[in-house]
């Protein structure tokens, strides 16, 4: 199964969501979406994430672009996550990673020597046609929402 590249059609989701009800892709289409896909809630490099793209939430806003945070943890954890950090953007749960596969992000990781299965911390700002304007694989949490905000102004 090859990677997905900048101009694919991005794969489509509807998942449930943060605080109930749930989240499609197909229903933002026409405006940026900024997917990215973290590993675990509440631990310190998710949570330096979701806080960096909540801290800009406003100027995504400002540029009509939706942010999106995605693991595979339930609605419930999501619901504590957001609620102990304050935390603005909408969270999606993949619980059977039917949405993290499709995006090619399970994959052996390493940690303290022992080879497990995991989420790739990635981010995929998909454009107002539903094509994959710009990928962000293996991220380094800091300045990373910043990055990818210059890049959804200059869509």
């Amino acid at each position: 199964m090859a990677d997905l590249k900048v101009g694919d059609l991005a794969p489509q989701f509807d998942l449930p969501r943060d605080g109930g009800g749930s989240l499609s892709l197909a229903a933002l289409l026409g405006k940026p979406v900024v997917l990215y896909f973290y590993p675990q809630d509440d631990t310190t490099g998710c949570t330096t994430e979701a806080i960096g793209f909540s801290q800009l939430k406003p100027e995504f806003e400002k540029a009509g672009a939706v942010v999106i945070g995605l693991s595979p943890d339930s609605v419930k954890k999501h619901d504590k996550f957001k609620s102990k950090y304050d935390l603005t953007v909408d969270l999606v749960a993949d619980e059977e990673r039917k949405v993290i596969e499709a995006y090619h992000l399970w994959v052996e990781k390493t940690m303290y020597g022992r080879k497990y299965m995991g989420v790739e911390r990635a981010t995929f700002l998909i454009g107002r046609d539903g094509r994959i304007a710009g990928i962000w694989r293996q991220v380094r949490v800091k300045g990373h929402a910043e990055a990818v905000l210059e890049a959804v102004r200059a869509l």
